[in-house]
């Protein structure tokens, strides 16, 4: 068909359709408003567009009049067309870095506050304490730190059970004083005997209500009367050193400790069989695992002499090696292995105020791992069999006196290894057989081990 002079032509139903699906590509934003008068998208007679970018691609020599993936580009008239992947790119690579990051953060949050969570603050004990701050010691080395360390002897909880009936109270089956000096330079944990007879203040009653009295009876009683509180303060009016902060722990949370580093070494010279610490073993060097090692350092019948100096030795022993296992693998450097040794530590232990969050006993750990295992140092008060009760304990003096006055004033104690033909003589009384030779650095020597011995040694 002809058109005529000034008459419009037919449009091409083709054409039509070809520039529908063009503006259905064309993104809305390419264009900017139209001028007034320009026409806007209005066809021209020839059945073209009448739009001025399409002019401006004309007049470039753009042989593509309807090119969707080039009229997609900048609003700048860049011609670039490979800049809009990479940008792409850009976005998505740092979208991706991103969401590690934030996962990242997220579940090292996540794994902070649950280890937090995990802690028992004992603010009865802290509120005791208080109330008779006036008669506790002051510290006389602000920068040293003296941490008691309390093993509950309680039957509640999981897994607990099986070691004996609970009937509803707890003696401390083991008590370390662990003194850090103020350059922590060294560690020095000290073990008080359950059975040592000592003065125990009035204090309030954990079951029941009211006060105790002020009375002469071996140390456990005090967890059993008075809890966590009662017990610093005896251990206060015995030594004279002021206590900073406390744990409690009980069997559970030792045996995950000890699981949680792959379990301890030890060496027995002759196989053991005791069905009232739950152990049995064979002679030998062999590796304990959580339960095992509750019984070993429980035992008291099948182990040794039987007595309860021959077990705090063992305590000592194994606690050493706990020490220098957790140093020497590298526990406290690696996230891997340090996550379940803080989860099964957090979720057993009772703390004061000073200690209860992540941050605090991060710092402790820290400070254990700078000190050289020859340096953490264990050993017993100075003590022989009681007066009165061949079964109790009572302070061996002066050496008792000078052992805690070094550690009051943060000064230096050498411990040494009994001869083996000492027997238990040769230790009752906290001193070496030599103890009594001069010493030329002039620091007083007492009876005991460090942790790089280990329980093999």
């Amino acid at each position: 068909m002809t058109d005529r002079a000034g008459t419009p032509a037919e449009p091409d139903p083709e054409s039509e359709r070809e520039r529908e699906r063009e503006q259905e590509q064309e993104p809305p934003t390419e264009r900017g408003p139209e001028p007034a008068g320009t026409g806007g998208s209005t066809d021209s007679p020839d059945g073209g567009s009448g739009d001025s970018s399409d002019s401006a691609d004309s007049a470039d020599g753009d042989s593509s009049e309807g090119d969707s993936s080039e009229s997609a580009g900048p609003a700048d008239g860049d011609s670039g067309a490979p800049a809009k992947p990479r940008r792409h790119w850009l976005r998505w690579t740092a979208l991706g870095v991103s969401v590690v990051l934030l996962g990242a953060a997220g579940t090292g949050w996540f794994f902070y506050r649950k280890l937090d969570d995990n802690i028992t603050t004992d603010t009865t004990a802290a509120d005791e304490l208080r109330r008779y701050e006036k008669e506790r010691p002051a510290a006389v080395v602000s920068a040293a730190r003296n941490i008691l360390l309390i093993g509950s002897d309680t039957r509640s909880g999981e897994g607990n059970r099986k070691y004996g009936r609970d009937k509803g109270t707890q003696r401390s089956d083991t008590v370390i004083l662990l003194h850090l000096s103020a350059d922590e330079s060294g560690a020095t944990a000290v073990s008080i005997p359950r059975d040592l007879m000592v003065t125990i203040p009035s204090c309030a009653r954990t079951e029941g209500g009211g006060r105790t009295r002020e009375q002469q009876a071996q140390f456990n009683w005090s967890f059993e009367w008075g809890g966590t509180a009662c017990t610093i303060r005896t251990v206060e009016k015995l030594t004279g050193i002021r206590v900073d902060h406390h744990m409690v722990i009980d069997f559970r949370g030792f045996k995950k400790m000890v699981d949680a580093v792959d379990g301890v070494e030890v060496c027995l010279k002759e196989p053991v069989d005791d069905s009232d610490a739950k152990l049995k073993l064979p002679a030998g060097r062999q590796t304990l695992d959580g339960e095992q090692a509750l019984g070993f350092v429980r035992a008291r019948k099948s182990l040794g002499n039987g007595s309860d100096t021959e077990r705090m030795d063992r305590q000592q022993m194994f606690l050493g090696a706990l020490v220098n296992k957790v140093q020497s693998d590298g526990v406290l450097l690696n996230p891997a292995k340090l996550y379940p040794v803080l989860d099964a530590a957090t979720k057993s232990i009772t703390t004061d105020p000073g200690l209860d969050s992540l941050r605090d006993l991060y710092d402790l750990a820290r400070t254990m791992r700078a000190i050289p295992t020859e340096k953490v140092q264990f050993l017993t008060v100075p003590r022989r069999p009681y007066t009165y009760n061949a079964n109790r304990d009572e302070l061996v003096q002066p050496a008792a006196s000078e052992l805690f006055r070094q550690l009051r004033e943060d000064r230096p104690v050498v411990v040494k290894k009994a001869e083996p033909d000492g027997g238990a003589d040769a230790s009752s009384d906290g001193k070496p057989d030599d103890a009594d030779a001069p010493v030329p650095s002039g620091t007083p020597t007492f009876t005991g081990r460090n942790a790089a011995e280990g329980v093999c040694a």
